[in-house]
């Protein structure tokens, strides 16, 4: 049985194109009306997501049966209300949407010193359409992001084609491994590159560590690359607040050269911090911590859930 994230997303071109053709015209409230439906059929038809972020609220956060049960719905919708903002904010709906930041000088600080630096986010919140907010602040074509581009491609090609120029760049991971060249020519000429620090593709090298209660296998890229060149490494995440509003967050990681383990451990210590502040935003719908089939029912200890 596959425990891992298989790079696939799902989704037709005909839905999205019938989806932004709502959202353009009836506007981001109706497409999150509209929601409340959509994500029945998900509920109804993915049994093995709906078991792992089951498994996600009820032993991972701790929460009661009820609650967990109640939070898989919520999770879809909040995720879903994720995708139709970044539809919308791509597609030139910007300014619908608002954000504060917490500690965005350690960003100001890496881009003025023109040394380089890593952020590495995670599969929680929206990070991906944060450079929509941050050209207000930066010149964005200093920040590049690592992407498997793992959408299906006729997908890919038509949201690219509707959506607003940005100066971001993005590094496609490729079989040949030419893109580790690209992104150590960006840090190189003093750039960012953003990784995401909790996926990997079938194969992958991994690194384990305990996180939410369990161990759990990661990307070992990010954490080698980071440590072995002894770069500036900043935990970042931009996450749905109320509404149309997103929060920025940026941590510095302390961290020894050449310990990815401790670099890890300090990236997995950041995620549950940020995951007790937005339970609803891990959007991870699988087997993360390979608990199908598990006997031992561990409940993480968690107060005032």
């Amino acid at each position: 049985m596959a425990t891992e994230w298989e790079g696939k997303s799902r989704g037709t071109l005909l839905g999205y194109k019938i989806y932004i053709f709502f959202l353009k015209n009836f506007g981001i409230g109706a497409a999150y009306f509209l929601l409340l439906f959509v994500i029945c059929y998900y509920v109804l038809f993915s049994p093995k997501s709906n078991r792992d972020i089951y498994t996600y609220f009820r032993k991972r956060q701790g929460f009661s049966k009820g609650k967990s049960l109640l939070n898989v719905y919520k999770s879809y919708y909040t995720f879903g209300k994720t995708l139709t903002d970044k539809v919308a904010i791509s597609t030139g709906l910007r300014e619908k949407f608002t954000y504060t930041h917490d500690g965005i000088e350690h960003i100001d600080n890496l881009l003025k010193k023109n040394q380089g630096g890593i952020l590495i986010s995670g599969h929680v919140g929206n990070f991906e359409i944060s450079h929509y907010f941050l050209e207000d602040r930066y010149s964005i074509s200093k920040i590049s992001m690592v992407t498997t581009h793992a959408e299906h491609q006729n997908i890919q090609e038509y949201m690219d084609r509707i959506s607003v120029k940005s100066h971001l760049k993005f590094i496609v991971v490729k079989e040949d491994m030419s893109h580790i060249f690209e992104i150590h020519k960006a840090i190189d000429d003093g750039g960012l590159v953003v990784f995401t620090g909790d996926r990997y593709l079938p194969g992958a090298k991994t690194l384990t560590e305990t996180f939410l209660g369990k161990e759990a296998d990661f990307p070992i890229g990010p954490y080698l690359l980071a440590s072995r060149l002894n770069m500036p490494v900043l935990f970042v995440y931009f996450m749905k607040g109320a509404k149309r509003h997103y929060d920025l967050y940026a941590r510095t990681a302390e961290f020894k050269a050449r310990d990815a383990q401790g670099l890890l451990k300090e990236y997995t210590e950041s995620m549950e911090w940020i995951l007790k502040k937005y339970p609803l935003q891990w959007f991870n719908y699988f087997d993360f911590w390979k608990d199908r089939g598990s006997t031992k029912y561990e409940v993480r200890n968690t107060k005032g859930n």
